[in-house]
């Protein structure tokens, strides 16, 4: 009876973890789904960009993995603006804490796709508390 069960629970998350990682695939990095609505701005000549995050992009695990390779992060503050719940909004007295990612031009499409550009988020430029001019991602309204 235990053994039974045993063999049910790893079916079941042997199919559980193949369908979470074919719908990632499909979503994320597959060319069959999302496709960007906005023209990304993304210069091949530059080798690197800088990007401003301060949500989900935060953690390296997710990050290698819309990526495929990490990045060089830096900490840093977005001032004037406040964060309020997935988005940032313009305050004047306000900061967002956050990083800064040097990414390559590759990788800045792939957060574009995983940022759903152009249809949940917009791609802006920002100077950063530092001086640095980096990219952030801006909610649409919905």
């Amino acid at each position: 009876m235990i053994r039974r069960l045993l063999t049910w629970f790893f079916a079941l998350l042997i199919a559980g973890v193949a369908i979470g990682g074919g719908y990632f695939w499909y979503t994320f990095m597959s060319p069959y789904g999302y496709q960007p609505t906005e023209t990304a701005i993304v210069d091949e000549r530059v080798p690197e960009q800088d990007v401003f995050v301060y949500g989900t992009l935060r953690h390296d695990w997710l990050r290698w993995i819309i990526m495929g390779t990490p990045a060089n992060t830096r900490t840093a503050t977005l001032e004037g603006y406040r964060r309020q719940d997935l988005d940032i909004l313009p305050q004047v007295s306000a900061e967002v804490p956050g990083e800064v990612l040097t990414v390559s031009p590759d990788a800045l499409k792939a957060l574009d796709r995983y940022e759903r550009l152009g249809i949940r988020y917009t791609r802006d430029s920002v100077k950063l508390e530092d001086g640095t001019i980096a990219w952030v991602y801006r909610r649409l309204p919905e």
